[in-house]
């Protein structure tokens, strides 16, 4: 799967929301556009997307912006691509046993494989929130993905002495 620039940009422009929710106002397009380097035009377009997917909320006129319709912990990155470019899928095949898919050799054993990994990486992307990536952005950089477990623990080998 590739994620589109919409979703990656949908993903930067929430993450800002998320790092700055806890000053209780909206946050302007032109803010998010120049704290996250988005082109303001084409956030626009997302942010309007969002809001119709029921991640964002919107206020009009002096002071207005976007916020966050619902708390970080609840929203996560598979949402947002989603919301953006559509069911996360690994191609469009279409279903095993639809509409004739399963009418060549081999085709409904592939079809079947690449709705697993349609489902892996909706799962995988939902394994994801906005807090998790707050406290990743908090920490300074990338931290474990969920299910990958702790990195190994390397000890200093002993000194021996020569001689």
């Amino acid at each position: 799967m590739k994620v589109s620039t919409r979703g990656d940009y949908a993903s930067r422009a929430l993450l800002s929301l998320a790092l700055h929710a806890g000053q209780g106002q909206p946050t302007s397009v032109r803010d998010i556009a120049e704290r996250t380097g988005l082109p303001q035009p084409y956030l626009e377009q997302i942010l309007l997307a969002l809001k119709g997917a029921g991640i964002v909320r919107s206020k009009r006129g002096v002071g207005g912006g976007y916020v966050l319709a619902r708390p970080a912990e609840g929203i996560t990155l598979g949402e947002i691509v989603s919301a953006v470019d559509g069911p996360i899928v690994a191609g469009d095949f279409g279903e095993p046993h639809q509409n004739g898919a399963c009418d060549h050799e081999g085709q409904c054993v592939l079809l079947s494989v690449w709705a697993e990994v349609g489902e892996h990486m909706r799962r995988h992307l939902d394994g994801f929130t906005l807090a998790d990536m707050v406290t990743r952005a908090s920490r300074g950089g990338p931290a474990l993905s969920p299910g990958l477990g702790a990195p190994p623990a390397y000890e200093a080998a002993p000194v021996v002495p020569v001689g």
